[in-house]
């Protein structure tokens, strides 16, 4: 149901972003993808040409409404249209709350939040013309379950929920869907030597939570898969808040 279209994924130069742009690429799609680290994605980019993939990158910020408007009129000038969109940039901070910067605190917010409203806003323009469009936002099981000391991920990953089912919402008239996939820990390249107590965890793969994107994405154009939660058996949650 996916080959041929064109996927927007943010983030998409490690992690779970790299996973599900990778996933998309297997399904046929052809691919617009943006992150800050521009060398990361350049050879992220590379490497899924390597196996096959339409790939378009552009370093981006997703905080930046410039930067955005200048990612998708890339995405025009390529492609000529936006089917998918997955807005999985984010960052992390967090502490005691007396102690948290503004600056801490916009930086995730910047990024969570409101890079998912800017690319959701840019892609729904593109959307909404044609009656169809998927997106996909990347919240957290933070959005359900607070961790302790992580106030600003927390309010952002809330406010993509909120987000979501508001822009799902909006969308429905014009045939566009909106959905929120949730993920435990998933065993991404920063938990690998981090000496974190919290990455200690149970842990999932990135081609899990990908996989999981990807059926999310599958629905036929009637249906909206608005919400999951994915996470290891094992991983706390229902006690953890």
């Amino acid at each position: 149901m996916l080959s041929g279209q064109v996927a927007v994924v943010t983030g998409a130069n490690q992690g779970i972003g790299k996973g599900i742009a990778r996933a998309l690429a297997k399904a046929g799609c052809r691919l617009a993808i943006c992150a800050r680290n521009a060398a990361k994605l350049t050879a992220t980019a590379d490497e899924l040409r390597g196996e096959g993939a339409e790939v378009l990158a552009l370093s981006t910020d997703v905080s930046k409404e410039a930067d955005v408007v200048a990612f998708f009129a890339a995405i025009d000038k390529q492609y000529g249209q936006v089917d998918v969109l997955v807005n999985n940039a984010g960052a992390f901070d967090g502490g005691p709350l007396d102690e948290l910067s503004l600056a801490a605190w916009e930086n995730v917010i910047g990024a969570c939040l409101t890079g998912t409203f800017l690319c959701s806003r840019e892609a729904f323009k593109r959307m909404k013309p044609r009656r169809s469009g998927r997106i996909l936002n990347i919240g957290s099981i933070s959005a359900q379950r607070p961790r302790a000391r992580g106030v600003p991920y927390a309010a952002a990953k809330f406010g993509t929920w909120g987000l979501t089912q508001a822009t799902a919402l909006d969308g429905r008239e014009f045939g566009i869907t909106c959905c929120c996939l949730h993920p435990g820990n998933v065993f991404v390249e920063r938990r690998a030597e981090s000496g974190l107590k919290s990455d200690d965890e149970p842990m999932m793969s990135v081609e899990t939570i990908a996989n999981a994107a990807l059926a999310m994405l599958s629905m036929p154009p009637d249906v909206n898969f608005l919400e999951a939660i994915v996470m290891p058996r094992d991983q706390e949650y229902l006690a953890r808040g």
